[in-house]
């Protein structure tokens, strides 16, 4: 157990700029790419509901389940009050969520623990499986948590850090690219549920403001996890 305790917790040696900025490109070709950014959207839709569970919890709401759906839609309950901060708390998480997470994991890297930040990501699973309440949604994280294990386990060193890189890189580009398909949803008269259509019937703020935070936002944590990927010159 000490061994296992020690394995995680050790600092990875520095990955090559080539491995850094390869992730890269294969996270933004997962994203481009439509064929197969309909599957791997998945991703985004876990993180998106999780920080929608996370901040309802945190601001004091009973969370009721979550559901993740094969259009990789999805959708968290929670019970409290309907109006006030703590609602409008929740609702702001969402979108900029994968971004957050993204960014957290940038930093995680930044310091070399990318066992540590794999095994995190499989305990905030675990954690997440229990409140998933539909079956598409028990096999999606199912299927990302059987992945997440089989890199943390049997992977070597530099497997591991490729796949915590390729996360990471994953989660802060196609943040962005899930704000404009919301206004792209919302232009197209589709959306009037989203979160920032909720947001402007709780707080009277125009929609397309909201759309614009959550892009400033996502497009701010792409930014500083750049800077602390190493690509750019120091």
């Amino acid at each position: 157990m000490k061994e296992f305790w020690d394995n995680i917790t050790a600092v990875q040696p520095e990955p090559s700029l080539r491995l850094v900025i390869g992730t890269g490109v294969v996270a933004l070709l997962l994203i481009a790419w439509r064929p197969i950014w309909k599957y791997t959207r998945q991703v985004v839709t876990i993180a998106h509901e999780g920080a929608h569970g996370l901040i309802a919890a945190l601001v004091g709401r009973k969370l009721s389940g979550i559901r993740l759906h094969s259009d990789t839609s999805g959708v968290t309950v929670s019970r409290g009050k309907p109006t006030g901060g703590g609602m409008i708390a929740v609702l702001l998480a969402g979108y900029p969520g994968p971004a957050l997470f993204g960014l957290a994991a940038a930093f995680v890297l930044s310091r070399g623990y990318a066992v540590a930040l794999l095994w995190g990501l499989l305990l905030a699973l675990v954690i997440l499986l229990l409140q998933i309440r539909n079956l598409f949604g028990l096999w999606s994280v199912l299927v990302f948590g059987a992945v997440v294990f089989g890199v943390s386990w049997w992977g070597s060193a530099t497997a591991q850090a490729a796949f915590a890189h390729l996360l990471t890189w994953f989660l802060l580009l196609a943040a962005p690219r899930a704000v404009l398909e919301l206004q792209y949803s919302r232009r197209g008269g589709r959306g009037r549920t989203s979160d920032a259509d909720q947001l402007r019937r709780l707080t009277g703020v125009p929609a397309i403001l909201w759309v614009g935070v959550f892009g400033l936002v996502t497009l701010g944590c792409l930014a500083v996890g750049v800077m602390w990927s190493g690509v750019l010159p120091s």
